[in-house]
């Protein structure tokens, strides 16, 4: 998920799929009597710029504003800006902070850490520390369904948490055909459902929050090319990390808003189901 971790921690991540801290699923178990989730295609309606210094880690569309959490040590912010890239207001995290997922919820901002467990929340008009909470587990993606805040930790596992304290209230297993899927990402919660980045795969999943079944899959593979950008192909896609990650809802438009780590391009994407 963190270029840090594609660097310099690619032997713990190997070892984390059996790690306690967030996880406690099986063995994914093949079963040829359940099916894959069926693919489900895509229209990109238009193409945004997007600033290529933020590693991508969160991204939500509300009140026609565009927020963004960018990750890595020494870099990480949180950003309100216009959907052609503008900056409204922006706040750097300080050096010791990895920033991760966020959400908006009843004008508030929250924003995960990787690994420092730590949620900081702020207004989401002046972009305002007004509190910190703890999270026990790694910080991804978060989403919210208008009641709870939904988190994921990068094993296969979605949180349900009281916005209040984040006392997980729940959770349910993300499977496919296959059993666990791990390395969830970023989310968003639309119209009844959660869709989610893999990390370090061009997979947008559709997840029933009820059950964690995945419904629907995506697949953006040569997305970025077809920007029409001029962009370094060393770095883009997945050199350094730099993969699909980010996605946001913009319900006026009934359209989603899609882009990777330090990617030069925000896609406007229709959904075809």
């Amino acid at each position: 998920m963190k270029l840090f971790r594609f660097c310099f921690l690619l032997p713990f991540v190997l070892c984390a799929c059996n790690n306690n801290n967030s996880s406690g699923e099986g063995a994914a178990v093949t079963d040829d009597n359940n099916p894959p989730p069926p693919m489900i295609s895509y229209s990109i309606v238009k193409v945004y710029p997007h600033d290529t210094s933020s590693y991508t880690e969160g991204l939500e569309w509300v009140n026609n504003k565009l927020y963004e959490s960018g990750g890595n040590y020494g870099s990480s912010k949180l950003v309100q800006k216009d959907i052609d890239g503008k900056i409204d207001n922006s706040i750097n995290l300080t050096k010791q902070y990895f920033g991760e997922g966020c959400t908006v919820l009843n004008n508030k901002i929250y924003q995960l850490t990787w690994n420092e467990h730590k949620v900081f929340v702020y207004d989401a008009s002046t972009l305002k520390k007004t509190n910190e909470l703890s999270w026990p587990y790694e910080g991804w993606g978060m989403t919210n369904n208008g009641k709870q805040i939904i988190i994921s930790t990068g094993s296969s596992n979605l949180y349900f948490v009281d916005p209040n304290t984040f006392k997980i209230l729940n959770q349910v297993t993300v499977t496919d055909n296959y059993g666990p899927v791990t390395s969830i990402n970023e989310l968003e919660y639309v119209d009844g459902f959660i869709y989610s980045n893999v990390y370090e795969t061009d997979n947008i999943l559709k997840i029933n929050p009820e059950t964690g079944a995945v419904v629907g899959k995506f697949d953006f593979t040569g997305l970025l090319q077809k920007s029409g950008m001029k962009y370094n192909a060393q770095n883009y896609p997945g050199s350094n990390g730099n993969v699909l990650n980010g996605i946001a809802y913009d319900s006026s438009k009934k359209a989603f808003y899609i882009t990777g780590k330090m990617w030069p391009a925000l896609f406007e994407v229709k959904f075809n189901g």
